[in-house]
C-alpha cells in the first residue's frame, strides 16, 4: 500500500555563520542539470576545466590542483597524510582551533609534532618559525591561513621563506581564505594548500579544493611507505584526476557528478567577478559591519591582522550568547557562537561569498541591534545600519 511522505521543506536561512554560507542560484541551478557518468569523456572535459580554473583562483600554475570528493578537513588531511610519513618532524603552527587540529592530524601519521603557538585572537610571528627550525630542522611547517575560530590572519610568504631556508616545505590550511582575499601559492612560495567549496567559495559542503607543488609532489613520489590512506592518496587520485602527462584516466573512486557541477560553477563567479573585485567586496563588507558593530558599542575579539570575512564579536556583559542566536534564527538569520575557551564569550560572522553583500549586511545588523535591545542592551537605534551605509556610499 502506498502512502505520501512529507516533502523536503527546509527553512531559507540567511547564513552568516562560519559556513556554510548562502549558494549563488547561479550554482543551484547547476546542479539540477543531467548526471551523467564519472568517466564520460564530456565530464572529463569538465574535470579539465575545473581543474584549470581553480588554478586561477588558487594564482597557480601547479598542476596538482584538484577538488578531493569531501569536505574540507579531508583536504587537510590529503595535505598531512602525503607529505608525512612515520618519525617524520613537522612544526604546527596554532593560533587557534583548526591549528590544533592540524597538530592532531598530523600526530596520527606517526610524525613528531612541534608547535609554535599564539594567543587567541593573535597571529605568530615568522620569526619563532625561525627560532624553532634553527633549534632543530623538519620535513614540513603546517598552519593555518585563516584562523575560523579566533578571525585572526597568519602571514604566510615570510613563514615560506624561512621554512625554505631551512629544508622544509609549507603547507597551509586556507579552508576559509580562498576566494575572499588573496591567496597567492606561487607568489608566496607556498608548497601545498586545502580550502573547502562552502565559504568564500559559494558552493555547497562536499568538496576540498587542494594544490600541492613541484617540491611537494616530489616528496609524494618518493615517500619510502605506503600513505596510509587509500582514499586520499594523492599517486592514486591523480590517475583518475590525470597526471598532466599520459591522456589516460584510471577509476579510483565515483567523482561527484553534480558537485563539480557546482564547483565549475563557483569558480566561474569567482572569476567573471574578477579576484581583485571579490577580495575588494569582502573587505568593504567587513568594513561596514565593524561600522555598525561600533556604532552600537560592539567590538572585535581578533587582535592584528583581521579577516575580512570571518568576524569575531566580543559579547556584551550581560548579554546571553544563546539568547541572542536564538532570536536571530527566528528571523532566519545564523550566526555561530565561540568554539572552547570562546564560548558564551564571542559570536562568529562570516560575511562570505553572496552574503559580502550590502543587502545581508544590514539585515544582520538591524536584527542583532533588536535582539541586543530585547535584552535590555542600549545603543541609539538604527544607528548600526547607519554607519554601514556611511562606508558602502563612500
Amino acid at each position: 500500500m502506498s502512502r505520501m511522505l512529507p516533502e523536503l521543506n527546509p527553512p531559507e536561512r540567511l547564513l552568516m555563520g562560519p559556513g556554510p554560507s548562502n549558494v549563488d542560484p547561479r550554482i543551484l541551478r547547476a546542479m539540477a542539470t543531467p548526471v551523467i557518468g564519472h568517466l564520460d569523456p564530456a565530464f572529463l572535459g569538465l574535470m579539465d576545466e575545473t581543474m584549470g580554473w581553480l588554478r586561477q583562483v588558487y594564482q597557480t600554475r601547479n598542476h596538482h590542483t584538484v577538488p578531493i570528493s569531501a569536505t574540507g578537513s579531508a583536504g587537510i588531511e590529503t595535505m598531512l597524510v602525503n607529505l608525512l610519513e612515520p618519525g617524520d618532524d613537522v612544526v604546527v603552527g596554532i593560533i587557534g582551533y583548526f591549528g590544533q587540529r592540524m597538530a592532531d592530524v598530523a600526530a596520527r601519521t606517526g610524525a613528531n609534532v612541534r608547535v609554535i603557538e599564539a594567543p587567541l585572537g593573535e597571529s605568530i610571528p615568522p620569526e619563532r618559525f625561525e627560532e624553532e627550525l634553527k633549534r632543530k630542522p623538519a620535513k614540513l611547517v603546517a598552519m593555518v591561513h585563516a584562523e575560523t575560530s579566533t578571525g585572526a590572519e597568519q602571514e604566510v610568504a615570510a613563514v615560506a621563506e624561512i621554512a625554505h631556508r631551512y629544508g622544509a616545505l609549507l603547507a597551509i590550511d586556507c579552508v576559509t581564505s580562498l576566494g575572499g582575499m588573496p591567496v597567492k601559492i606561487d607568489e608566496w612560495d607556498v608548497d601545498a594548500a586545502a580550502s573547502c567549496s562552502q565559504k568564500c567559495l559559494g558552493a555547497p559542503p562536499g568538496l576540498s579544493p587542494v594544490t600541492f607543488g613541484p617540491r611537494a609532489m616530489e616528496v609524494v613520489s618518493g615517500r619510502k611507505s605506503r600513505c596510509q590512506s587509500w582514499y586520499l592518496d594523492l599517486n592514486l587520485l591523480f590517475a583518475y584526476w590525470g597526471d598532466g602527462k599520459a591522456n589516460t584516466r584510471v577509476f579510483h573512486h565515483t567523482g561527484p557528478i553534480t558537485m563539480i557541477y557546482a564547483m565549475r560553477e563557483a569558480l566561474r563567479i569567482v572569476l567573471e567577478e574578477g579576484l581583485e573585485a571579490r577580495f575588494a567586496r569582502h573587505r568593504k563588507a567587513h568594513e561596514a559591519f565593524v561600522a555598525g558593530l561600533e556604532a552600537m558599542g560592539l567590538s572585535l575579539f581578533t587582535r592584528g591582522r583581521r579577516l575580512p570575512m570571518l568576524n569575531v564579536i566580543n559579547i556584551p556583559e550581560g548579554i546571553d550568547d544563546l539568547t541572542v542566536r536564538r532570536r536571530l534564527l527566528e528571523e532566519n538569520i545564523e550566526i555561530s557562537g565561540g568554539f572552547g575557551p570562546l564560548a558564551g564569550r564571542t559570536w562568529r560572522v562570516g560575511l562570505m561569498g553572496v552574503n559580502a553583500n550590502p543587502a545581508p549586511v544590514m539585515r544582520l545588523l538591524s536584527a542583532l541591534e533588536t535582539a541586543l535591545v530585547e535584552q535590555g542592551y542600549r545603543c541609539e537605534r538604527g544607528a548600526a545600519v547607519a554607519a554601514a551605509r556611511a562606508v558602502y556610499k563612500q
